[in-house]
C-alpha cells in the first residue's frame, strides 16, 4: 500500500537546503533542516538522522516523506552527512568507528543549542542510521531523550551483513560495493562551492577499500566488539523502539535488545524487507510515522499517551504461503507480547530420525543413537537462497526449495493434526563427525504444503570452527563426533493442519555464503539430534493491536530519463558446468528538478561457480554513478573481485572517475589475505 501524502506548505515549515554543523576540529558536517515555523519564538523538540548516503540527492526523496511529515507535526528535524560523505568535510574510512560516534555526540549537543530547539532530542534511523543511534545512545549525550533504531543490530559481528555463524556473507561483498561506490561521489558545488574538486579527489585518494579492512577481521575481535552494543546493554539509558521485518537481516537483534536492555524499550516486527515501515515491502505497511510520533510525543514532550501501556513487542504472524521469490503482501495478523522472552512461548522438539522428524517430549532424555546419515553438498545448494537482507528492490526471497533439497539431507513431519504457530528463534542440535577440519553446516525450516511446494520459513548458519563461539576458532578433528548448535533466525510463523515441516541441511550454501574450502561429509548422528521450534498460544492481546494506514510527506518531483531495472537471473552453461547468479540493480537515470540534478546509479553483481570445484567461487561487483547539472558532469566506475583457494583469500579492485569525458582518477588494488578457519 502506498503511504497517504500530507502535503506540507511553506507556511508549516521552514526548509533549509543545508546548515553547518561544526566540530571541535575545525569540520564541519552538511545538514538539512526543516523547521516548524514559529519554533524560533516557540522552541520545539528535534529529531536527528545521521548517515552517510548523501542528503542532497540519493536519500533526498526519503528525506522528505519522512522529515517533512515530523515537521508539520512540530518537530525540527535533521538529516545529517557523516564526516566524508554528502556535502561534509573530511573523509569516512570505515564504519561504526570512533570519530563518527564522537562526531554524532557533537551533533546532538549543537542541536540541543540552538534556539529553536527545547534542549530535548531524539534519534532515528534505518540501517546505517539504526545502528548509530543506539551507539550514540551508549554514549549517553545529555539531550538525547529516546531513540528509534530500525533494521539495525546490536552485535557487528554475530548478526551483521559480514559474517553469521562463523560463516563470511556474500553480502560483506556487495556493501562493501556500496560503500566503494558512495565513497567515490563527490559534494555538490551548489554547496561547497569550488572545493568541491578538492573534496572530491581526497575522497578517491582516501577512502580506501573496506572490504580489505573486513576480511582482516574473520573472526570475533576487538574490531568487531567496538561498536556493538551487546558489549554493555547497561550503556544505554534512553528508551529504545527497535524495529525490522522478517524479510530484513537484522531481527534477531530486536529480541536481544528487548531482553537485556534495562529501560523502556518496544520491539515492532512487521513483514517487510529492509525498508521502514510506512513505505514496508512485502505488505502490509503500516502508519510508522504515527506511532513514531507518539512514541517522540511520549518522550520528548512528557505526554501521557500511555504508549508505554502497550505490549513490549508487536509482530505480524505469517500465515502459510506458496514460495515465491517476491510478495506484494504477506497474509497474517498482528499478536503481542507484554514481556520477552514470553512466558506463552513453549519450546517443542522434534527428533532427526532418517527422512522424518518425530514429536518428542521436551524433557526427555536424548534417544539412543539412530542411523548415522552422511551428506556433502554441491555448490549449487544455495542458488535459489535469495539474498541475507532483502531490500525488495528485485526479487531477492528464497524459492522454492525443492530445487535446493536435492543437495541436502532433508527430515520430514507427519501431516500436522492442528494448525501450530511459532514466535522466537528455533535451534537445531546436531551430533555430528565431519572428515575434514573446516565445514560449515546449512539448516533450514520449510513449510511443506499438500502438493509438495516448499516454503523456507527461517534458517541458520555455522561455521564448524566456531562451534565453541567466534572468538577463538578451533579446527574439527575429522571423524570425532562433537556436539554443536545451530540458531535460526527469529520467525513468527503460522503452519496449518495438514502441512508438514521439514529441515533440510547442507554442507555448503552458496551464493548466500561463501562455501568450505574443500568439500566436506557430514555425518550426522539421528535420535541424538533434534529441532527446538517455539511454538506459541494465542493471546487475547492479539486482536487489541491495529494501526493506523501509512502517511508520509508529499514526495519530491523525479523525471525518469532511463528506466530502471531489477532483476536476479541464475545462468547454468551444461556445456562448462559452470552456473552463475547475476543480480541487477539498475535504478536507471532520472532528474531531480528541484535541484536541476541528473543521477545515474548502477550495480551488478555475478556470483559463480564451476562443477564440484571448491576453489572456482568468485564475486564480481560492478558499479557506475553519474551526476550531471549543466557543464558540470562527472562519472564514477568501480569492479571488485574475490576468489579464495584453500589458504587465502584474493581481491582485484578498480576505481576510475571521469570529469566531462576526461578520465581524471585511476587505482588498482591487487590483496592476498589468508584465511582465518572460514
Amino acid at each position: 500500500m502506498a503511504w497517504r501524502e500530507v502535503k506540507v506548505t511553506p507556511d508549516e515549515v521552514e526548509i533549509h537546503e543545508n546548515v553547518w554543523v561544526p566540530l571541535a576540529d575545525g569540520s564541519r558536517l552538511a545538514a538539512r533542516l526543516w523547521l516548524p515555523v514559529g519554533a524560533s519564538e516557540s522552541p520545539v523538540p528535534a529529531l536527528i538522522e545521521y548517515i552517510p548516503y548523501r542528503k542532497r540527492d540519493l536519500t533526498r526523496s526519503r528525506d522528505a516523506v519522512t522529515h517533512a511529515w515530523f515537521a508539520k507535526q512540530g518537530y525540527a528535524c535533521l538529516r545529517v552527512d557523516l564526516r566524508g560523505s554528502g556535502d561534509s568535510d573530511g573523509l569516512m574510512t570505515d564504519q561504526y568507528r570512533e570519530q563518527e560516534l564522537g562526531d554524532g555526540v557533537q551533533a546532538i549537543a549543537w542541536l540541543a543549542r540552538q534556539a529553536w530547539c527545547d534542549g530535548n532530542v531524539g534519534m532515528m534511523g534505518i540501517s546505517w542510521g539504526g545502528f548509530n543511534a543506539l551507539q550514540v545512545a551508549a554514549r549517553r549525550p545529555p539531550a538525547l531523550k529516546a531513540i528509534i533504531s530500525a533494521c539495525s543490530t546490536d552485535d557487528l559481528y554475530a548478526d551483521n551483513m559480514h559474517y553469521m555463524g562463523g560463516c563470511l556473507l556474500t553480502d560483506n561483498l556487495s556493501e562493501s560495493t556500496t560503500m566503494f561506490s558512495v565513497n567515490s561521489c563527490p559534494p555538490d558545488p551548489d554547496i561547497v562551492g569550488d572545493a568541491w574538486r578538492e573534496m572530491w579527489f581526497e575522497r578517491l585518494e582516501g577512502s580506501g577499500l573496506w572490504l580489505d579492512t573486513w576480511l582482516r577481521h574473520q573472526y570475533r575481535d576487538g574490531y568487531w566488539r567496538q561498536g556493538s552494543v551487546c558489549e554493555d546493554y547497561r550503556a544505554i539509558q534512553c528508551p529504545v523502539m527497535a524495529v525490522g521485518g522478517w524479510a530484513d537481516g537484522y531481527t534477531n537483534a530486536i529480541f536481544r535488545l528487548l531482553e537485556h536492555l534495562e529501560v523502556p524499550r518496544q520491539g515492532l516486527v512487521g513483514p517487510w524487507g529492509h525498508k521502514y515501515p510506512h513505505q514496508g515491502k512485502p505488505g502490509p505497511a503500516i502508519g510508522f510515522l504515527q506511532e513514531a510520533l507518539r512514541w517522540w510525543d511520549h518522550w520528548l514532550r512528557k505526554q501521557d499517551n500511555r504508549i508505554m501501556d502497550e505490549p513490549m513487542l508487536r509482530a505480524w504472524m505469517q500465515d502459510s504461503v506458496p514460495p515465491t521469490t517476491s510478495y506484494e503482501e504477506r497474509p497474517g495478523r498482528w499478536v503481542a507480547e507484554t514481556q520477552w522472552p514470553s512466558p506463552r512461548v513453549e519450546s517443542i522438539h522434534y527428533t532427526l530420525e532418517p527422512g522424518r522428524l518425530e514429536r518428542t517430549p521436551s524433557g526427555a532424555p536424548r534417544a539412543a543413537r539412530g542411523e548415522p546419515v552422511a551428506i556433502q553438498s554441491p555448490l549449487s545448494v544455495g542458488l535459489f537462497a535469495g539474498k541475507w537482507c532483502s531490500y525488495t528492490a528485485a526479487p531477492d526471497l528464497p524459492h522454492d526449495q525443492r530445487e535446493e533439497d536435492g543437495g541436502a539431507v532433508v527430515f520430514e513431519s507427519k501431516p500436522l493434526a492442528k494448525d501450530m504457530e511459532i514466535l522466537g528463534a528455533a535451534r537445531v542440535d546436531l551430533e555430528l563427525a565431519s572428515d575434514q577440519p573446516l565445514g560449515m553446516v546449512a539448516v533450514r525450516l520449510s513449510d511443506v504444503a499438500p502438493d509438495g511446494e516448499a516454503t523456507r520459513i527461517t534458517y541458520g548458519l555455522l561455521n564448524l570452527a566456531h562451534r565453541h563461539g567466534s572468538e577463538q576458532p578451533e579446527p574439527m578433528t575429522p571423524g570425532e563426533f562433537v556436539r554443536v548448535r545451530v540458531d535460526l533466525n527469529h520467525i513468527a510463523q503460522s503452519f496449518p493442519a495438514g502441512h508438514r515441516l521439514r529441515v533440510s541441511i547442507s554442507t555448503s550454501y552458496w551464493a548466500l555464503a561463501w562455501p568450505p574450502p574443500y568439500p566436506v561429509t557430514l555425518t550426522i548422528n539421528t535420535g541424538r539430534s533434534f529441532i527446538a521450534l517455539p511454538a506459541r498460544a494465542s493471546s487475547a492481546l492479539d486482536s487489541l493491536v491495529s494501526f493506523e494506514e501509512p502517511e508520509g510527506g508529499e514526495d519530491i518531483a523525479r523525471q525518469t530519463l532511463e528506466a530502471a531495472h531489477h532483476n536476479w537471473v541464475v545462468h547454468r552453461n551444461l556445456a562448462l558446468d559452470e552456473s552463475v547468479l547475476e543480480v541487477i540493480q539498475d535504478l536507471g537515470t532520472y532528474r531531480l528538478p528541484e535541484i536541476d540534478l541528473e543521477i545515474t546509479d548502477r550495480t551488478w553483481h555475478w556470483y559463480s561457480y564451476q562443477d564440484h570445484d571448491f576453489g572456482s567461487p568468485r564475486g564480481e561487483t560492478r558499479t557506475e554513478r553519474c551526476f550531471r547539472r549543466g557543464q558540470w558532469s562527472i562519472r564514477t566506475a568501480t569492479r571488485t573481485i574475490l576468489t579464495a583457494d584453500v589458504d587465502a583469500f584474493y581481491v582485484w579492485a578498480e576505481l576510475d572517475a571521469w570529469e566531462s569525458e576526461k578520465r581524471v582518477f585511476s587505482r588498482n588494488w591487487g590483496l592476498t589475505i589468508p584465511r582465518e578457519y572460514v
